[in-house]
């Protein structure tokens, strides 16, 4: 089964750098200092397990994708392997996750520009930079690839030079501090200084970081050769991502002191400071700023693609079904954008620091619901591949069946039962479990509704 309409316009390259531009963005390079905070330097070992999780999931959508290469991924999948009602809850809560998500990128630019050129507002280096982005989705869907593909390779440049500088101050070949080797690591209290439970507490919300790697699925109708290319990516992806957050992190233990992280700033900036690499250190700021603009430009895809999807299982109004000419769902497209411009407008209203975090507040649920619901429907569908006798014909395979999957799905939902026994996280479950609820009543309101209509109309017949 493929999705015909579309236009496979990304390459091999586009779909990988597409999936590490959804999950490298700002949050990473500002928010891994509050991770450093709470679980000093056994942060490494959260980081490993929400790697370990990501393998699963993308494993599980390899599957998937692979068999059935269509645009609307993960929501299509769980509406023909899970239910109707599940996949309408599942697709409009990842597309809520990601409009608001967006402006939080969006926002986040801002802050950083305003430092730069305090003259011009956030507000306003904010509506720049959607700007920018809009036009980019607007066009060709080889154009968003390739404009991706760059500003992903900005940020994967700087971990690796990052990783580099970092290794040669351990090694005191730079800076005046002598061979440094575990010193840091390993003071001020240890390798788990506030306990080990915060490994588990802090991986919860790394999970968040690594939210954007299922947007591979969603690119699926949209890229050449999905036979091939989508295990290819899913692997490297998957193992790059890895390395990109476990050895940039393990050398930033090891070079700045757990207890002087925090959020005020990028603590990979701070580290670099420490050490007189001061221009080094600014760099970085540009990195953050290239790092906001690249996850906004694969979630605005992402979640585009996922209401297009959305409106061809009749879960959303049929215009937004409509492709234009050049194969990409422009409606899909124009809504999604204009509501990430709707919030940035609201935000205008109140930029107090309360509004961006109620922004970001969302996406832990409702990205590990779109995982699980990934995860489920591989686990379906293997089934019903079972039950049909041709498993052998399948072209990818999740190895290790069954216990990728359902190590995939069980280690989220305790992700999730912890984040329900954090009063600071709680938040986030109940706005989440709102935007999942409201959309399953409706769709079950309508379908309901529907089925009298015809009753009504077959019994007059």
């Amino acid at each position: 089964m493929e999705d015909k309409g579309m236009n496979r316009g990304l390459k091999n390259r586009h779909l990988q750098l597409i999936s590490l531009g959804g999950v490298i963005g700002s949050g990473y390079f500002l928010g891994t200092g509050y991770i450093l905070e709470q679980a000093g330097p056994a942060a490494v070992l959260s980081y490993l397990l929400g790697g370990a999780i990501v393998l699963c999931v993308m494993l599980c959508l390899a599957e998937l994708a692979v068999a059935e290469p269509i645009a609307g991924s993960f929501v299509t999948y769980a509406r023909k392997y899970i239910n109707s009602t599940w996949a309408c809850g599942v697709g409009w809560t990842y597309w809520v996750t990601w409009v608001t998500y967006v402006p939080s990128e969006m926002i986040a630019a801002g802050i950083i520009m305003n430092n730069f050129v305090p003259e011009v507002s956030e507000l306003w280096w904010a509506i720049l930079f959607c700007l920018l982005v809009t036009v980019v989705n607007l066009f060709q869907v080889d154009k968003f690839g390739e404009s991706e593909f760059w500003l992903a390779i900005i940020k994967i440049i700087a971990l690796i030079a990052f990783s580099v500088v970092g290794i040669m101050i351990i090694l005191g070949l730079i800076g005046d501090q002598g061979y440094l080797g575990t010193t840091l690591l390993l003071g001020s209290g240890g390798f788990a200084p506030n306990g080990y439970w915060a490994i588990i507490f802090t991986m919860t919300i790394i999970l968040v970081n690594f939210q954007g790697t299922e947007i591979i699925g969603l690119a699926a109708g949209e890229c050449e050769d999905p036979e091939k290319s989508i295990p290819l990516a899913v692997r490297n992806v998957t193992w790059r991502i890895i390395a990109l957050y476990i050895i940039p992190i393990s050398i930033l233990v090891s070079i700045l002191p757990w207890d002087r992280a925090g959020l005020d700033e990028s603590v990979f900036a701070v580290a670099l400071a420490n050490y007189g690499l001061d221009k080094f250190a600014a760099f970085f700021s540009f990195v953050v700023l290239t790092a906001a603009l690249s996850c906004t430009n694969s979630g605005l895809y992402g979640t585009s693609r996922a209401m297009y999807s959305l409106a061809t299982l009749g879960m959303a109004p049929k215009p937004l079904a409509k492709l234009n000419k050049n194969g990409m769902p422009q409606n899909s497209v124009i809504v999604t954008i204009a509501t990430c411009w709707l919030i940035i407008l609201l935000y205008s209203l109140d930029t107090s620091e309360m509004a961006y975090t109620y922004l970001l507040s969302l996406s832990g649920f409702t990205g590990a619901v779109a995982w699980i619901s990934i995860c489920w429907s591989q686990y379906n569908f293997r089934k019903h591949c079972r039950a049909r006798r041709t498993e052998d014909r399948l072209r990818y395979k999740t190895p290790l069946f069954p216990f990728v999957t359902l190590f995939g799905i069980w280690a989220q939902v305790f992700c999730l039962v912890v984040v329900a026994a954090t009063p600071d996280l709680r938040e986030t479950i109940y706005l989440g479990v709102i935007s999942l609820i409201i959309p399953m009543v409706l769709f079950k309101i309508g379908t309901r509704g529907r089925k009298k209509r015809k009753k009504r109309i077959f019994n007059k017949c």
